[in-house]
C-alpha cells in the first residue's frame, strides 16, 4: 500500500477543479521548481502533514464525440491498477448517468478503496439529492463543492486515514537492497538501457513479480553491485492502439518514483530535457529521492565538438536550478557505452542519500559557515542560530534552531545548503533544511 490517489470520472464533473483545489488552495504544492507548468496533471499534496501523490486522469482524455470510448475505459483500468485510493467523481446536478454506471461497474471489481465524491453540492436540497449515488454500490460518499471548497476537509481526512503512516511504509527487511527506477518519456531508450544492464547477464537476474503486469523488478548482482532495478519501460503495445501510452507511462513512473531510492532519468540526447522530464524531476525532489540523469543515444548526437559534453551538461543544469548538484552521464545503451558507469554513480547517489553527519561534527562545521556569513538582519532584528542537528529518515533533513526563524531568507537557506554540499558529498540528493524556534 502506498499513497497514490487518482481522481476518475466522466468528463465535466469537475475533476480538474478538485485537483487544483487539493493541490493549490491548501498551499500543498510549493512549487518554486522552475518550469513546472500549470497544466500538470499530477503533483504532491499534503494534508495535516501527511503527503500523497495526486493524479487527475481527466487531463489525459483526448476530446472525442464518443465519450465512453475504449480509451477512457483503459485509463480507468490503469488508474485502478496503479493507484492506492480512487476518488470517483460524480455531479449532483445531472444525477446518475449511463456513463457513471459504466465507471461504477469497472470500479466495483477493483479491490482498492473507492470514495464517491459528489460535486456541486451547495444547498441542503442538493445534499438530499446526493443520496441517490449510494445506489452505485459504494459505502463512502462525500458531498463537496470543488468551486467553494465545502466538504473537502472531510474527504481529505478520509484519504489520510487510509494512507499508512510513513514509518510503516517500508518495513520489508532490515537491510533492503537499493531500489533504482528507470524513468523517462516513452522511446528514449529505457528498455535498451535495462536490457544492456541485464542482457547477457540474464543468469544473474531473478525476476520478482512486479506490482503490475508490466513493471518488472529485476535483482541485479554483478561487479560487486547488488540492487533492484524497477523497470517502467515495458509498455506492452496493445492490439488496440488507442490505449494512451503517455498516460500509462506517467502512471507507471509515478508508482516507480514512490517506491525507489534513486531515480535514473533517461533522456534522448537529441530531444534534451523537456517539460515532462522536469515534472518528473520535481516529483523526485518532492519525494526526497536520489537522482541521476542519463543522456542516452549520445553516439547519434550530431556535430559533436570538444566542448559538446560540457555545454550540454551546463544547459541541463540551468534548467534544473536551484537543484543542480546532479550527476549527468552520457551513454549509448545500444552501444553499451558507459552503462556500468551509470550503475556506479547510482550506487554512489544511494550512499549519499543515506549519509549521516553527527551532531557535534555538524555544529562545528556550521559554526564556521555561519560566522563567515551571518543571516542578514531584517527590520533591525538579528537572527541567532544556536544549534543544528540532522533528523532521522531516509533522506538528508537538517533542522537549525534559532531565535527568529521567520526572518531567514530563501537565499540564506540556499547558502547553508550549498556549504553542506561543498563539504559533504550530497551529489544527486535533495536536502531539506528547516529553521525552528529554539
Amino acid at each position: 500500500m502506498g499513497n497514490i490517489v487518482a481522481i476518475v470520472g466522466r468528463p465535466n464533473v469537475g475533476k480538474s477543479s478538485l485537483f487544483n483545489r487539493l493541490l493549490g488552495e491548501f498551499k500543498a504544492i510549493v512549487d518554486d521548481f522552475s518550469g513546472v507548468t500549470r497544466d500538470r496533471h499530477y503533483g504532491k499534496a499534503d494534508w495535516q502533514g501527511r503527503e500523497y501523490t495526486l493524479i487527475d486522469t481527466g487531463g489525459y482524455v483526448h476530446k472525442s464525440s464518443d465519450i465512453f470510448e475504449i480509451a477512457i475505459r483503459d485509463q480507468v483500468k490503469i488508474a485502478v491498477e496503479e493507484a492506492d485510493i480512487i476518488l470517483f467523481m460524480v455531479d449532483v446536478q445531472t444525477g446518475i448517468t449511463d456513463l457513471d454506471a459504466a465507471f461504477a461497474n469497472l470500479l466495483r471489481r477493483s479491490k482498492k478503496p473507492v470514495l464517491v465524491v459528489v460535486n456541486k453540492v451547495d444547498t441542503n436540497e442538493k445534499q438530499h439529492d446526493a443520496y441517490e449515488f449510494y445506489s452505485l454500490g459504494f459505502d463512502k460518499l462525500f458531498c463537496i463543492s470543488s468551486s467553494s471548497g465545502a466538504g473537502t476537509g472531510e474527504l481529505l481526512d478520509e484519504i489520510i486515514s487510509i494512507i499508512p503512516p510513513e514509518d510503516l511504509v517500508s518495513t520489508e527487511d532490515e537491510a533492503p537492497l537499493p531500489k533504482f527506477a528507470v524513468v523517462g518519456r516513452p522511446n528514449v531508450g529505457k528498455s535498451s538501457l535495462v536490457n544492456a544492464l541485464l542482457g547477457e547477464e540474464r543468469n544473474i537476474v531473478t525476476e520478482i513479480a512486479g506490482t503490475t503486469r508490466d513493471t518488472i523488478n529485476s535483482h541485479y548482482n554483478y561487479f560487486g553491485k547488488e540492487f533492484l532495478l524497477i523497470d517502467t519501460a515495458g509498455i506492452r503495445r496493445k492490439k488496440k492502439v488507442n490505449e494512451d501510452i503517455e498516460f500509462y507511462s506517467v502512471m507507471r513512473s509515478l508508482r516507480a518514483l514512490e517506491n525507489c531510492d534513486v531515480a535514473i532519468l533517461v533522456l534522448d540526447a537529441e530531444l534534451g530535457l523537456d517539460q515532462q522530464d522536469l515534472n518528473l524531476v520535481g516529483l523526485a525532489i518532492k519525494n526526497g529521492k536520489g537522482l541521476v540523469i542519463l543522456v542516452n543515444k549520445w553516439d547519434l548526437y550530431p556535430n559533436k565538438e570538444t566542448n559538446s559534453v560540457r555545454n550540454y551538461e551546463k544547459e541541463i543544469k540551468e534548467k534544473l536550478r536551484p537543484f543542480d548538484d546532479v550527476p549527468i552521464i552520457f551513454t549509448s545503451a545500444l552501444e553499451k557505452q558507459r552503462i556500468h558507469k551509470a550503475v556506479e554513480v547510482a550506487v554512489e547517489v544511494y550512499e549519499n542519500r543515506s549519509r549521516r553527519i553527527s551532531t557535534s561534527e555538524l555544529n562545528n562545521f556550521l559554526e564556521g559557515v555561519i560566522s563567515a556569513y551571518e543571516p542578514p538582519s531584517v527590520k533591525g532584528k538579528f537572527v541567532k542560530i544556536k544549534y543544528a542537528t540532522q533528523l532521522p529518515g531516509r533522506n538528508p533533513k537538517f533542522v537549525l534552531f534559532c531565535n527568529l526563524p521567520q526572518y531567514i531568507t530563501d537565499s540564506y537557506k540556499r547558502y547553508i545548503e550549498n556549504k553542506l554540499r561543498e563539504n559533504y558529498n550530497f551529489s544527486g540528493v535533495p536536502i531539506t533544511i528547516y529553521f525552528r524556534k529554539k
